[in-house]
């Protein structure tokens, strides 16, 4: 940051040197960089501060044709020098000069304590050598550092330090401009890695020029070069040039420390130190809670400015693994914009923010030793999704910028998300972006805290470990350290969970109007609180007469089902997989931690046989929320009816609702169904008080049965007047065996039928004889009753299907519960509803009563019953010499009956035919 390598030396040198273009060609030569130790020799040690480092450039020259005169073949205007990453300099070890003392134009017009070295600079013609101090000088605006030194009273050069933008945010240096009024050839720059060091006083400052003893006039020796703390590689040193006779037409070339020698590598790394701590705290003690944080890592480095001691390694690489449990958050989805790689690449200095400020997740400080207490700030943005340097789901992108001092820094994150339970890991410093090789004393990183603050706690009181594994730049062992938080309270401050997590969610269903018999939208809202086991699986049962109009839609294929579970969320949207035909309703997903939840749409679909029932109901929730896109989520549940009652049932014990996508939470808390598919849902006939109820399962195994009252409205209103026509045929005579059909006929928009009654003439009666084989429970549930049970048939039509519900009537045993066994109707066709009579007799007539119909609106019911010698009733006398009269008694389900006599059409031949 404000730290020049010693190559700024050469920065200088090369500033005095112009570069030829015209016969010889613009470019460098002689370009040499030694690191010096105090009586000659070689300054290798990693992390150390050298005696000086020494930079000699020289450029190319030719002869002048018309003076006969060596000179530069092209006047140097811009110079820009790239310092090996971690060679760095701390220009707060000695005074700056002020700049109106440095531009006065007089050698030695700044302190002698302002200086860090001395220049050797051949200028004018060949030969010509002058040695002049090197200053540190007061920076400007948007530059983190200045040296500079002025040949002859006249040509002040001034090289502005900075750090390049770019990785490996490298020292770089500029000379821009540079004076024409000299011509330079050569210039050998040493800048001194103590320049407190009393070896220096023969040449410090003015004494350089004057000749004498110069103190620094400083308390103490602070060190101002440092090598990196890499082994292993040469350190290089690009230089970039172009002249004033063709600004912008740069020439390149390098120059390897050490050479034309052998290189001088540092070496030693492995005994460098390497403490880096952090400390880490989340921004709420409270437990499942919406949370920031605040992380930082420290670093005491006293051998940074000691000139005795070497510095310690710096990080190369930083991962950083939360707790379990510690998790994203999904309520900050909601709002939250993101990064994209060109915005990121695209911020600058001179920019200001570029990247969206939807986008920033929290702030970033960043303190140096070599700074003096100055802060650097910046800020932590979310990348967008994929579309960032690691291709990955979540990635997030540092950007320290500071105008005044001329330091950007710009720093990908690596994020991880364990796909199983959300465990965050972080990386700064991830292939190919090392984290730049400048020594801080503190970092720290604060994510926003509030309602929609990226992070959850975990959901466990007490304490909590956070990890962080550093790799050193010196290539040594990994650095493992931790900090460990506590959680002292339940959600909101309530206490702690004992035990396993409780499990009490809040449920609510029911129609949007309560008006009895009509199409009205049915609604369902499950809730959970934080703190509480997770929502995984949801089955519910309808109230009684709570029905769907399944006639006319197109179930959803399955294979619709799994390509949608394949795509991404927005193309879902855009692309819905299923068939507008079997669109029945919508849902609502509220997801997260805290008040502030991000809800997500879904649409509810109508599909075909999911394990072992005949319909289904599919949840598609393409999952897009904010600037990420998990993919899409398919929730299938069986769908049926209850055989007996006609309740919808749905069954979710098939596919549960997932937790974690790609590793991001789903933190269910609150669930809305809303099943509006228009003339679709039908309300009951029946005002009797009911329910809506509901098994919910947790994500620790603990299940809730909650309930939701239901009740309609306005059901005496609804009129009832069914028609019952009754048939008999065949064997009228006495011990006849004639055939039975009934047909039941109710009008529309009248209420349901509720239960039957139908007391048969005196003149009929039960044979014995022929209900000697009925159908047992056990073989009737496995669907295997002897054909000898079978009395008939039966048939029921309903608006609500497109096909008719058929089967045959058993005679069925009960176990004893009733003398008779029943007569069982088992329909099929969609769905299964069994229809079971009661036979009894009633004041000397055989009665059977159905009491249990199902609440729900068929447009005709027919029931035959066999004749002849399977034929269940006789005769007790011939039924054509007088017409036989049944009593009717039919309940609607709003309460009214219809009571009745109604004589039996029979089917008699004419007179002195029958028999």
């Amino acid at each position: 940051m404000k730290r020049i390598l010693l190559t700024l030396a050469a920065a200088l040198a090369l500033a005095a040197a112009a570069a030829p273009v015209a016969q010889a060609g613009f470019g460098f030569t002689e370009l040499e960089v030694q690191s010096e130790a105090q009586g000659g020799g070689s300054a290798t040690q990693a992390g150390s501060h050298p005696f000086a480092l020494t930079t000699q450039v020289a450029v190319q020259t030719e002869v002048d044709p018309d003076s006969g005169k060596v000179v530069p073949s092209e006047e140097l205007k811009d110079l820009d020098i790239a310092f090996p990453p971690g060679l760095v300099g701390d220009t707060t070890a000695v005074p700056p000069c002020p700049t109106p003392d440095f531009l006065a134009g007089k050698s030695g017009e700044c302190a002698d304590a302002s200086a860090v070295g001395v220049a050797e600079v051949e200028f004018g013609e060949p030969g010509k050598i002058v040695h002049v101090p090197l200053y540190n000088l007061e920076p400007g605006p948007g530059e983190a550092a200045k040296l500079g030194f002025i040949v002859e009273d006249r040509a002040p050069v001034a090289i502005s330090v900075g750090l390049d933008p770019d990785a490996p945010n490298n020292v770089v240096a500029h000379a821009t401009n540079v004076s024409q009024a000299i011509f330079f050839f050569r210039a050998k720059v040493t800048v001194w890695g103590v320049p407190a060091d009393p070896a220096h006083d023969s040449e410090r400052g003015s004494c350089r020029l004057e000749g004498g003893n110069c103190p620094s006039g400083l308390a103490e020796e602070v060190a101002f070069l440092t090598l990196p703390t890499d082994c292993g590689e040469p350190l290089a040193f690009g230089f970039r040039a172009d002249s004033w006779q063709n600004p912008g037409a740069f020439v390149f070339s390098e120059a390897v420390m050490g050479e034309p020698g052998p290189p001088q590598i540092p070496s030693g790394c492995e005994t460098l130190g390497f403490e880096p701590a952090i400390s880490a705290q989340p921004t709420t003690t409270q437990a499942s809670s919406a949370s920031g944080l605040d992380f930082a890592i420290d670093v005491d480095d006293p051998g940074l400015t000691d000139p005795a001691e070497n510095a310690d390694a710096t990080i190369r690489r930083a991962t950083v693994t939360l707790p379990a449990g510690m998790t994203l958050n999904p309520s900050a989805a909601e709002g939250l914009g993101a990064c994209t790689r060109a915005e990121f690449a695209a911020e600058t200095l001179a920019s200001g923010p570029i990247c969206p400020a939807a986008s920033k997740i929290g702030s970033a400080e960043a303190e140096s030793p070599l700074l003096k207490g100055e802060l650097l700030e910046g800020s932590l943005y979310l990348a967008t999704p994929y579309d960032n340097p690691f291709g990955s789901l979540v990635a997030l992108y540092l950007v320290i910028r500071d105008p005044e001092r001329g330091i950007l820094v710009k720093l990908p994150g690596k994020v991880s998300l364990d796909p199983a339970d959300g465990q965050i890991t972080t990386t700064f410093g991830a292939d190919p972006f090392p984290i730049p090789q400048l020594p801080f004393s503190h970092f720290r990183f604060h994510f926003r805290s509030g309602p929609r603050a990226p992070l959850s706690t975990p959901p466990e009181c007490g304490p909590h470990t956070i990890t962080a594994v550093m790799l050193p730049s010196s290539g040594g062992a990994p650095l493992t350290t931790t900090s460990t938080f506590t959680t002292t309270s339940g959600p909101g401050g309530g206490p702690c969970p004992a035990g396993a997590l409780p499990f009490a969610p809040g449920f609510e269903a029911g129609s949007a109007s309560s008006r009895a018999g009509s199409y009205s939208p049915f609604q369902m809202r499950l809730t959970r609180s934080d703190g509480q086991q997770e929502i995984t699986r949801l089955s519910s049962i309808l109230p009684p007469g709570v029905t769907g109009k399944i006639a006319g839609l197109t179930p959803c294929p399955q294979g619709a089902l799994a390509a949608a579970a394949a795509k991404a969320g927005s193309l879902e949207l855009a692309l819905p997989s299923c068939p507008a035909s079997s669109l029945v309703g919508h849902s609502q997903s509220g997801s997260g931690t805290g008040a502030s939840l991000t809800y997500v749409p879904g649409f509810l679909y109508l599909a075909g046989p999911y394990r072992g029932a005949p319909l289904s109901i599919a949840a598609i929730v393409p999952a897009v929320a904010g600037p990420f896109d998990l993919g899409t989520v398919v929730v299938q549940e069986g769908l049926d009816l209850n055989q007996s009652t006609g309740e919808v049932e749905v069954d979710g014990a098939g596919s549960p609702i997932p937790r974690f996508l790609q590793g991001v939470p789903l933190e269910l808390r609150d669930l809305r169904l809303d099943v509006d598919r228009p003339d679709f849902t039908l309300t009951p006939t029946s005002c009797e008080t009911s329910s809506t109820r509901a098994a919910v399962t947790g994500s620790a195994g603990a299940l809730a049965s909650p309930a939701s009252p239901y009740g309609a409205t306005g059901c005496s209103g609804l009129a009832f007047g069914p028609k019952l026509a009754l048939r008999m045929k065949g064997g009228t005579t006495r011990r006849g065996h004639p055939a039975l059909s009934a047909t039941l006929t109710p009008r529309p928009g009248d209420a349901n039928v509720g239960a039957t009654t139908v007391l048969l003439p005196r003149s009929e009666f039960i044979d014995q004889a022929h209900i000697s084989s009925p159908c047992t429970r056990v073989q009737f549930n496995a669907n295997a009753c002897p054909q000898a049970s079978v009395l008939g048939t039966a048939r029921a039509f309903t608006p609500l299907l497109d096909q008719p519900l058929e089967g045959p009537v058993y005679f069925r045993s009960n176990g004893g519960e009733r003398e008779l066994p029943d007569i069982v109707a088992d329909l099929q066709g969609q769905f299964r509803i069994v229809l079971v009579g009661f036979v009894d007799s009633h004041n000397g007539r055989t009665r059977t009563r159905f009491l249990t119909v199902p609440d729900a609106p068929v447009s005709k019911f027919v029931l035959k019953l066999k004749g002849g010698r399977k034929g269940l009733l006789v005769n007790s006398k011939d039924i054509c010499a007088k017409k036989p009269i049944a009593h009717l008694v039919l309940n609607g389900q709003n309460g009214r009956r219809s009571v009745r006599n109604q004589a039996i059409a029979v089917h008699c031949k004419k007179k002195g035919k029958r028999g």
